[in-house]
């Protein structure tokens, strides 16, 4: 029997070179994509994941992760130009925008995560529901929940305090996104909207991936996962999300000896990290002049421990926290400035004015006020504020 190969020893990255890669390979370092819609577009194709979040305080996150990285977009624009054809939502670091391309991937699975389960949904769901609902939007499509035929009530999931609907045609329409049977094909003030995917994806509809069964799609979405993220740490935590199982799977370390993966160090740490196939020998882009708004779900914020690390900078986001437990705030965005984080600050759009609640400047770190104003100025266009107001003086 021929010896089992060996995996290759962890490249020993220093921290400021993988400060660098981080800032540069997520697109943080210097304007690299068109402006416009050519730009989402392109921005989408190159992080593969951007997490989508609910909350709009200035911005969604999905707005925040584009504004920080595209010229020439406001606020909303994100979905504009990715809905229809060229973008679907899914399961992958939690829900995300993935890009069209990733449809023929997901299209033969019903992804699922820890606490969003098929089975307890199908148990409350006649099964006549379902057909009527995938009917209704087949024949009337793009269109909304709030659109389509009421079919009732059912009981709504709770899980750890979240409540889910207890509205079936709602339910069911969960059901079939997360079969793909429907796909998210414009999101706006009525909410999200639905089609059937040779409508709304038509040249992805029935493509073909390449591989067959569970493991082809793992080593898809693990590569794809390891791009995303850019390091991706083999220690547990929320940037593995719907991946978990593979985490603790023989299949990193078979990425890895098969040269499609590289396994990084970093002094002083004792986590080891995922880094795509030959990326030191990418280009890196040097930072510029502008301080730009981090979202609280960036992919450069996934893991927290690595930004500690790697920008010895400590993030948590404590919109979930009851007030007296916060020690920064609700909604706190990380500024990044030069290739550096360099403060946060809590704000909110609020008649026509962006207003700065809360500024906190990073102790042993510089920050550049007038790259702050230019900063603030340019995401209030974007909000379609007409003013900005901020402290001048650190707090907290």
């Amino acid at each position: 029997m021929p010896p089992k190969p060996s995996t290759p020893p962890p490249v020993t990255l220093p921290t400021d070179e993988a400060r660098a890669w981080l800032v540069s390979h997520l697109g943080l370092a210097a304007p690299t994509y068109p402006q416009g819609a050519e730009g989402v577009r392109a921005l989408l194709r190159h992080l593969r994941h951007v997490q989508l979040d609910p909350l709009d305080v200035i911005g969604t996150n999905a707005d925040l992760v584009a504004l920080a990285r595209v010229e020439g977009i406001a606020k909303g624009d994100v979905y504009r130009h990715l809905y229809p054809g060229h973008a679907f939502e899914h399961w992958a670091k939690e829900r995300c925008l993935l890009p069209a391309s990733a449809f023929p991937h997901y299209r033969e699975r019903s992804l699922e995560t820890s606490w969003w389960r098929l089975a307890t949904r199908l148990e409350r769901l006649p099964e006549q529901v379902l057909r009527a609902v995938l009917e209704e939007v087949e024949a009337r499509g793009p269109i909304t929940a709030s659109e389509l035929t009421d079919h009732g009530a059912v009981k709504p999931l709770d899980w750890s305090g979240w409540k889910g609907t207890g509205k079936a045609t709602s339910m069911a329409l969960e059901v079939l996104w997360t079969r793909c049977e429907v796909v998210v094909c414009g999101r706006g003030p009525g909410g999200k909207r639905y089609d059937v995917p040779h409508r709304a994806l038509p040249d992805l509809a029935r493509a073909p991936v390449g591989y067959i069964g569970d493991e082809g799609f793992a080593r898809w979405a693990l590569t794809e996962r390891v791009e995303a993220a850019g390091l991706l740490s083999r220690a547990g935590g929320a940037h593995w999300s719907t991946l978990s199982p593979v985490r603790t799977s023989a299949l990193p370390d078979a990425l890895v000896r098969e040269g499609l993966l590289e396994e990084v160090s970093l002094p002083g740490s004792p986590r080891r990290y995922l880094a795509p196939a030959g990326f030191r020998s990418r280009p890196l882009q040097t930072p510029d002049e502008r301080m730009r708004i981090l979202g609280p779900l960036d992919p450069l914020l996934w893991d927290r421990e690595l930004v500690k690390y790697v920008f010895g900078f400590e993030y948590v986001w404590e919109v979930y926290k009851p007030e007296e437990q916060r020690r920064w705030g609700w909604y706190v965005c990380p500024l990044l400035h030069r290739g550096q984080l360099v403060g946060r600050l809590e704000a909110r759009v609020a008649d026509g004015v962006l207003r700065v609640e809360k500024l906190w400047r990073e102790k042993g770190v510089k920050l550049d006020d007038a790259a702050l104003d230019e900063a603030l100025t340019r995401h209030a266009r974007a909000c379609g504020a007409r003013k900005v107001r901020r402290p001048r003086a650190r707090v907290g």
